[in-house]
């Protein structure tokens, strides 16, 4: 399943490289990554194409990162998701029900 990961980081050295690590050394493809400042923090936007137990390991070692205090993620619809992202719209917390179903952070 496809989904649009969230990240909210305190911009200090290295905290981008370890929230991309946290992808990239389980081989994930990543066809969309974006970060920007927002307010005082800093927010990382990733699309990834992962498992259910691939997103609770992401979880679990996005929130173990030092200067990362928010994550967050939504399943990514073929139509919609692109819409979202350049309106730069804030994404549901993790617990909140998207599309009926409810959603949980697995971590």
């Amino acid at each position: 399943m496809t989904h649009l990961f969230q990240i909210r980081y305190n911009n200090t050295q290295g905290t981008l490289m370890r929230i991309l690590m946290a992808a990239s050394r389980r081989g994930l493809p990543m066809p969309y990554v974006q970060a920007m400042p927002v307010g005082d923090a800093h927010e990382a936007r990733l699309l990834l194409d992962v498992s259910d137990k691939q997103v609770a390991q992401l979880y679990r070692d996005w929130h173990g990162t030092v200067d990362v205090f928010d994550v967050r993620s939504m399943q990514a619809a073929e139509e919609g998701w692109n819409a979202s992202i350049d309106a730069g719209a804030p994404m549901p917390p993790a617990s909140t029900r998207i599309d009926g179903q409810s959603r949980s952070a697995m971590a």
